[in-house]
């Protein structure tokens, strides 16, 4: 099914609760996306009425956006919409008159890098050990320790 006509997205209102079960999917620090929720914008994905998808984009330095938490219901991965929300966060960002949009992720997380890259994300910079300064449990995906935070990046004309 095409997603991309129905799929309908908006900002999360002030002092409506936030989805912490799809932030928590990206994101197993409660504190962290506390801390995200109080600086960026949540935006929402809806299907009719069913809550799909979310994104957190906030300015991490002047004329820099970053998405810094993205989810997709677990029973909706694989059906293109995270795609659909990144498309939607580029374009805020430029709305936002941003310069240039940044995501970052995880060494272990193989599908986000390849997501990420076919969205046209260039890889930037590797945050050595960022995962295990941040996170107090140790974080096992694909049966890899994640580590290392890998930030990529987009000019935004």
């Amino acid at each position: 099914m095409e997603y991309a006509e129905i799929l309908r997205v908006e900002q999360l209102a002030v002092g409506d609760e936030p989805p912490y079960e799809l932030l928590l999917l990206a994101d197993p620090s409660k504190a962290l996306v506390d801390t995200y929720l109080q600086r960026g914008i949540c935006c929402l994905a809806y299907l009719g009425d069913k809550l799909v998808g979310q994104y957190l984009l906030l300015e991490s330095e002047p004329g820099v956006m970053e998405i810094v938490n993205i989810a997709v219901d677990e029973s909706y991965q694989g059906k293109g919409i995270g795609k659909l929300l990144i498309h939607h966060a580029i374009q805020e960002a430029a709305r936002m008159k941003a310069a240039v949009l940044e995501i970052g992720t995880g060494n272990s997380s193989i599908n986000q890098l390849l997501l990420y890259q076919k969205c046209g994300f260039r890889l930037h910079r590797i945050d050595h050990d960022f995962f295990v300064r941040h996170y107090e449990e140790e974080i096992i995906e694909n049966g890899i320790r994640c580590r290392d935070m890998i930030r990529l990046r987009m000019p935004l004309d």
